[in-house]
């Protein structure tokens, strides 16, 4: 895990650094603000099977986790989140996605697929516990995180197998517009930064930088200007197909396109708040913000 990537995925949370000894572990209070449900056996009847150590890092842990990858990690900020337990491309012996950021109150519920034999989801600190290991798929366990922090979890007879994950809390960053905020808060790429663009009379915006699992981003992805100037999407080789598409005003570069060759330009007179995606891959946070002053 790159420093970038991890700054990326650690700002903002009470616990900025990398996850060191137990004691950095963060807890959560087994109260009623909390609600636990789950179609396996009660936890009250489990006892935790082997007593596992925490990593010395964040990274240690993730480098051991089963399917790994940048693109196996999710930014989300809806009330509920769902991870899938067994996913069937690491032989059922993974969890989907292995990394998850959320704001607090998210409900983070594990479904079960039936793939890999017996699972359950047993976090290390004993914030969470699904139960009895079971094969049962569409078994499903639920946890609502209301407080910041790193929560490591695995499947306790496949740990050695390396069936990790972690939730991360966070709260999200913040521009200072809130329109901006609530619309940014999906993609990968955001991390409250604005650049400022006031001066210039024209503006460059790569389509197809990195971010959201691949090359899935706008970059800069948010960007103020004056009124009058010209704003250039240039597309790049390593672009899926794409489109700029505004939510709000009459703005679209049409059907999407991956030709690299390919710019769209767009001037802005009017001041206001405007939001776009790229339509094939909105769901999955490749958004940008222009704001006119």
């Amino acid at each position: 895990m790159s420093q970038s990537y991890r700054r990326r995925f650690l700002q903002g949370t009470a616990t900025a650094s990398i996850l060191t000894l137990a004691g950095c572990l963060s807890a959560v209070d087994d109260s009623a603000d909390s609600t636990q449900s789950s179609d396996s056996e009660s936890s009250d009847e489990h006892t935790q099977a082997t007593e596992i150590m925490p990593p010395e890092s964040l990274e240690e842990w993730l480098n051991t986790a089963n399917g790994y990858t940048e693109e196996r990690t999710r930014n989300w900020t809806a009330n509920r989140v769902d991870i899938a337990v067994g996913h069937q491309y690491d032989d059922g012996m993974g969890f989907d996605p292995v990394v998850i950021e959320v704001a607090p109150m998210t409900n983070i519920q594990w479904n079960w697929t039936g793939h890999g034999g017996v699972h359950n989801v047993v976090s290390l600190d004993g914030t969470f516990d699904s139960g009895n290991p079971n094969a049962q798929r569409g078994t499903s366990y639920s946890y609502i995180f209301d407080e910041p922090g790193e929560y490591l979890f695995v499947s306790e007879p496949d740990y050695d197998d390396g069936m990790k994950g972690v939730i991360i809390v966070s709260e999200p960053p913040s521009t200072g517009y809130d329109t901006v905020d609530e619309w940014m808060v999906h993609s990968s790429n955001f991390d409250g930064t604005i650049t400022d663009k006031t001066e210039a009379d024209t503006v460059s915006v790569t389509v197809g930088a990195a971010g959201n699992g691949g090359n899935l981003a706008f970059a800069p992805s948010i960007v103020k200007i004056s009124s009058g100037t010209t704003i250039t999407w240039e597309w790049t080789a390593e672009s899926g197909p794409s489109t700029v598409s505004f939510e709000d005003a009459d703005i679209d570069s049409g059907d999407p396109t991956a030709d690299e060759d390919t710019t769209f330009e767009h001037r802005f007179d009017e001041t206001g708040i405007y939001k776009y995606a790229s339509e094939p891959h909105k769901s999955i946070g490749m958004r940008g913000a222009i704001i006119v002053e």
